[in-house]
Order: structure tokens, then sequence, then C-alpha cells
């Protein structure tokens, strides 16, 4: 396997730069990479936009589940807007109905306002309770990748879903192996036709006592490194 495409998912400045210099192909941009990624600030996605890589800003305006309220999905439309006013390349999105299925109605709406950008399904496609159904859905619909992890904690633990989900998209929309995916991990995955993974390339740094102790954030915080992007880019060539 050749060029297999690294995407890395970073959440403030100093983490798109370390993700770049590490080689990643192409960026996620999210905030509160501890709450799985909400939606970046308009100031976040501008600096990205400057970077030599594709960015996608990750779509999602609280911590939780998928199911939107009319609120929500105007906010979310206002948010798609300003990632194309910034010039970010595409948007990742997703969206459930209270059985965990793919709510087809909003990401259809949601879709409409990102016409013409790159998209990807976020993993609320790992709470569907049947994903070879949804993935026929997320193609439908017009989604050019799945993010997922097989519905497991992580993408080793789903290695055997995913190799089922890539025979099934056959080359009509990319699934994109994350969760926990490092250049330790990596050789679980060896044996996929692997297109494009996701990772954090990220380790987790204690935050100084006081900050949590005053509510401002919690114990620890994840920080994206860039020996950790190297690595995987290393481990990705070897394949």
């Amino acid at each position: 396997m050749t060029d297999i495409l690294l995407e890395v998912c970073v959440d403030d400045a100093a983490g798109l730069a370390d993700a770049v210099n590490g080689g990643a192909g192409r960026i996620e941009l999210c905030s509160a990479l501890a709450l799985g990624g909400l939606t970046p600030s308009f100031g976040l996605m501008q600096e990205a936009a400057r970077a030599a890589r594709p960015v996608m800003a990750m779509i999602r305006p609280r911590a939780g589940g998928f199911l939107w309220s009319a609120e929500d999905i105007r906010q979310m439309k206002a948010d798609i807007a300003a990632a194309r006013s910034a010039g970010l390349a595409g948007v990742v999105l997703g969206a459930s109905r209270p059985d965990g299925r793919l709510d087809e109605w909003v990401l259809e709406s949601l879709l409409q306002e990102a016409q013409g950008m790159d998209t990807t399904l976020h993993r609320c496609f790992d709470l569907t309770p049947d994903r070879a159904q949804a993935l026929e859905t997320a193609i439908a619909l017009g989604f050019r990748r799945v993010l997922t992890s097989g519905g497991a904690r992580s993408a080793t633990d789903g290695a055997a879903t995913l190799h089922t989900l890539m025979q099934q998209a056959a080359g009509r929309i990319t699934v994109m192996p994350g969760a926990g995916i490092t250049h330790e991990t990596l050789p679980a995955l060896a044996h996929l036709p692997l297109r494009e993974i996701h990772a954090s390339c990220s380790m987790a740094l204690p935050e100084a006592a006081q900050i949590a102790a005053k509510g401002f954030g919690p114990p620890e915080r994840r920080v994206t490194g860039e020996g950790s992007v190297r690595a995987l880019v290393a481990a990705l060539a070897k394949l």
C-alpha cells in the first residue's frame, strides 16, 4: 500500500503547526478534543486556512449526542457558512435519530449548506444499529468519506467490521478508520485496503492544578505532537 493519506485532528494553532510540520496530509479542525471535538472558532478557521493542507472543520455545536434541535441546526448551518467564508476545504458532519439511525433529513439539509465543499460523515456512524444500511445512506446523501472505528472503541478492535465496510463501499465512498490509531497500533490494520486514516497523534499533559481547581479545564489536556505525527507518517510509508 502506498500514498495513504493521514488526517490529523487538532484543536489549537500549536497543534495545527505540529500536524503540518509532522507531515499530515489533511487537517480536521476542532475545538475541545477532550470532548470528542466541537466546532472551532472562526479565528482558528482563518488561521488554519493559511496552512498548506486541506482543512476540514468539525461542525458540532455542543458535546453529547447527535440529536439536533432546530436551533442547533441553524447554528450548524451558520458554522458551515463560516468555514466556507474562511476558505476551508470542507466540513465534518453528523446527525442521529433517537434510535441511533442517521437522520437523513437533517444531514441532507446540512449538506445543502455545504454544497461544493468536501464532506465527511463523523463517528455518529458508529452509533447506528445497522452500519451496512448507514453506509448506503451516506453514499446516497453524497458524503465523500465516513470516519469510523467499525463500531468498536478503537479501529483495531473494529478491524473486521472495517474490512467488511470497505468491501461494501467498493470505491463509492472512502471508509476512513479512526480511533486509537498510532504508529504502534497501525500494523493491526495493515491488511485493510487503506486509502485514508484519521488520528489525533496527541498525548495527555497534566493541567496546572489551579486551572482545574477553578473550573477552567479538566485535570489533563491532550496536545498534538509533531513527533507522533512523524512516527505515524513513517509507519504508513512502510506499509
